[in-house]
């Protein structure tokens, strides 16, 4: 059995079994197996990521959101422990929130039916990721995929 714990180096990468965290000074490189709690890990760091950056807590939401339903995806697609690789850059104006899995092959697709189906038991990732970064793209490079979504960073509303 591995011990989980994330080891961590003053101004350097975490590093656990799964798990490799490099920080930037606009966001984060993370390659990890999915677990529940890498998962759980990823989504503060995103958070933590963006707005250290100086995003808002609104567009920090929305990224680790969006890098959730990514990670989540990958999961379904590959299974369990799937190593993926999770990139968050925080921009002035906007955040980009990338996600590389292994299967070049599985294109994100549509199911058929409609986005507010009550009788549906999935299928609304692709209609949330439009929702929250229209911007949305997949290349392939040599090895799986990755998919890049942009979010912007909604301008304050005035008091």
């Amino acid at each position: 059995m591995h011990d989980d714990t994330i080891r961590s180096q003053p101004y350097g990468p975490r590093a656990a079994c799964g798990f490799y965290l490099v920080h930037r000074a606009d966001g984060f490189a993370l390659h990890m197996s999915a677990s529940a709690q890498h998962l759980r890990e990823m989504r503060a760091e995103v958070f933590k990521a963006v707005t250290g950056a100086g995003g808002g807590e609104d567009v920090a939401d929305r990224a680790r959101l969006v890098a959730s339903e990514l990670v989540g995806n990958a999961v379904r697609l590959c299974g369990p422990w799937t190593p993926v690789i999770v990139q968050v850059v925080h921009h002035d104006q906007h955040v980009l929130v990338q996600v590389h899995d292994p299967e070049p092959a599985a294109l994100p697709a549509r199911r058929p039916q409609a986005q507010d189906n009550a009788d549906a038991e999935g299928g609304r990732g692709l209609w949330i990721l439009d929702a929250l970064a229209p911007a949305g793209r997949c290349t392939t490079p040599p090895v799986g995929k990755q998919i890049t979504c942009t979010l912007l960073c909604r301008d304050p509303v005035p008091t």
